[in-house]
């Protein structure tokens, strides 16, 4: 469909989980004949992901380790990649993580900080090592979330975070625009993955239900009357990707089903 997308080169971070959205993304950029490049910790599957990638879409796919916490892991996967390929079309950012339900006062300032680390900091310090590769009209897609819009109560720290990613997604868009960068945020509602699997069953044990009752009134409260799936993002990411949404910048999307429908 985006003819313009085949040959690029694609790095999503935290895209080692087929479950996952990373590897939602990763497979519809692949489809689009993308090279895809996935990112993530050594202990998720990352290696397994990109042979899966092959099998189905005869992509070239590698993968990199990456820890978002450690400038070195950062500074090594943006030379690895430098040494691969002289030019990063797409990156994704998709890599955070999601911590058990805490009020605002009683997360302390270690849950906030590892938060923090992995949501804002590290894309923004990604960012900054791919950016000598990213020039010349690269797209890059920020991962926020429906959370970061609206609040969710108990998870102010994620919630947090995911605000705060979707500002400097802006800057970016409006600081390097004229050098041929565009950035966007997409703002995921609920998408059906292990993440959230693992959430239904403690917030359903917290709640004295069951997952099976707990997700059926999760899905009474979505207007499309459906969860999302990851390749319901990776549709938009490759829009986002792509030459067709060339003048759009700046923006973070709500893919959410409904549940989301201001700005």
């Amino acid at each position: 469909m985006y003819k313009d997308l085949e040959g690029k080169v694609a790095l999503i971070t935290g895209a080692g989980d087929r479950e996952g959205i990373g590897f939602g993304i990763a497979r519809a950029l692949a489809r689009e004949g993308m090279e895809i490049v996935l990112a993530d910790l050594p202990l998720m599957d990352a290696e397994g992901c990109c042979r899966t990638l092959r099998e189905e879409t005869g992509c070239a796919c590698a993968a990199l380790p990456l820890d978002l916490t450690d400038e070195a892991s950062i500074r090594e996967c943006a030379s690895r990649l430098a040494g691969r390929c002289g030019h990063v079309g797409v990156l994704v950012n998709n890599a955070g993580i999601f911590p058990r339900q805490q009020q605002a006062a009683a997360a302390d300032d270690a849950l906030w900080n590892t938060v923090f680390a992995v949501n804002l900091f590290g894309p923004l310090k990604l960012f900054r090592r791919l950016l000598p590769l990213l020039r010349h009209k690269s797209s890059v897609i920020n991962m926020a979330s429906r959370a970061g819009k609206r609040a969710a109560p108990g998870y102010a720290a994620y919630s947090a975070s995911k605000a705060g990613l979707i500002m400097p997604t802006k800057n970016i868009a409006v600081e390097y625009a004229r050098e041929g960068i565009r950035a966007n945020a997409i703002c995921p509602g609920q998408i059906m993955t292990q993440l959230a699997k693992k959430r239904f069953e403690r917030e359903s044990a917290a709640g004295g239900t069951t997952p099976e009752a707990w997700l059926a009134a999760v899905v009474a409260g979505i207007p499309a009357g459906r969860m999302g799936t990851p390749d319901d993002i990776g549709g938009l990411a490759a829009f986002l990707a792509s030459s067709a949404s060339d003048y759009i910048t700046g923006q973070a999307f709500n893919i959410c089903g409904g549940q989301l429908t201001e700005l």
